[in-house]
């Protein structure tokens, strides 16, 4: 049974309660408790100088909104590839463009601080777009001279391990200095957040989300075919090439900040689709949104706390988390074809 429009409204409301619950819980939890009261009194008095205010101003938020950011932009990134190569598992993950972008930003990062050049969070966006670029490019290439959808996932998959692999050896050999800030990047982390990197990353994913909602006709006209979009006025080539624009630039922002984390693009997508009953991408964009904020901030939550002090690779939660959730969608009746 289709949902009707007005019944869209108060999922975004449940989406959105649910969320800010696991804002809370993720700024309250750790190795020292936060209570409610504190959160705020925090946040209607200002910054104080005691503990609890210096945990959550300068440590917890930043890595909280950061999760929220990164995760929305892995989800409305997923949801654009999927579009694009009209495939259900269709990712940046899967189809090695995080790997691309992580592979470019660990070159970036060893020659610059071997020079003694301090590195600012735009240059590391540029760097893994450009290594994200590269791997869609590829992935491109292949995609005319097969039309088989498989094949393809399956060569985006492989160039993913080279990519991975070289990056690896990169941290192997690097300096021993350069090991310690890219290591825990490599494996996928938000630790470390800061509001610099919190309200470049914002600017960056918002207008990118933005420019895709805008198009949100043009590319629902193109789930339709591309016989159906240009019988409509839709430009096919121009919108293409936005597309790819568009979640290539989303996975970078990603990858910058927080190095690869797997299947919420390709997972969230498929959930949201599954709750709204429809992939229409004028509802499908914002929902996707924050149905990728949910799942990554509850993933960055037990990442933090479940072995504490100890923290895990947020990608390590996220694959465990997920993958059955692919799988199922996969599984299920009519889930190839969605």
């Amino acid at each position: 049974m289709k949902i009707s429009r007005k019944n869209y409204f108060p999922i975004f409301i449940l989406l959105t309660l649910l969320l800010l619950i696991l804002m809370v819980w993720n700024i309250c939890t750790g190795s020292v408790d936060i209570s409610v009261s504190d959160i705020v009194g925090v946040l209607t008095k200002g910054r104080g100088n005691d503990t609890a205010s210096r945990i959550i101003m300068d440590i917890r938020m930043p890595r909280v909104i950061a999760a929220v950011v990164l995760g929305g932009a892995l989800s409305v990134s997923g949801f654009l590839l999927q579009t694009f190569f009209r495939n259900p598992i269709a990712g940046p993950y899967v189809l090695g463009i995080s790997s691309g972008a992580k592979l470019v930003v660990a070159l970036f990062m060893i020659f610059m601080l071997s020079k003694g050049i301090n590195i600012n969070s735009l240059g590391m966006v540029a760097a893994a777009f450009v290594g994200a670029l590269m791997v869609t490019g590829f992935v491109l290439i292949i995609s005319t001279k097969t039309r088989k959808m498989s094949l393809l996932i399956v060569c985006g998959i492989l160039v993913g391990y080279v990519c991975s692999s070289i990056t690896d050896l990169c941290v192997t050999f690097a300096d021993d200095s350069n090991i310690v800030n890219l290591h825990n990047w490599s494996m996928g982390s938000l630790s470390g957040m800061n509001w610099n990197d919190v309200t470049i990353m914002t600017i960056l994913v918002g207008l990118v989300v933005v420019i895709a909602f805008m198009y949100s006709k043009p590319i629902g006209a193109y789930q339709l075919g591309e016989t159906y979009a240009e019988s409509m006025g839709v430009k096919v080539k121009s919108l293409r090439v936005l597309v790819i624009l568009l979640s290539s630039a989303l996975s970078a922002c990603v990858t910058a900040f927080a190095g690869p984390i797997s299947f919420v693009g390709i997972a969230v997508p498929h959930l949201i689709k599954s709750i709204t009953k429809t992939a229409k991408p004028l509802i499908h964009i914002p929902a996707c949104f924050l149905g990728g904020a949910i799942i990554t901030v509850f993933c960055d939550g037990i990442s933090r706390t479940l072995f504490a002090p100890t923290e895990l690779a947020i990608s390590s939660v996220t694959s465990i988390l997920l993958v059955p959730v692919v799988i199922f969608m996969m599984l299920r009746p009519g889930g190839r074809n969605e």
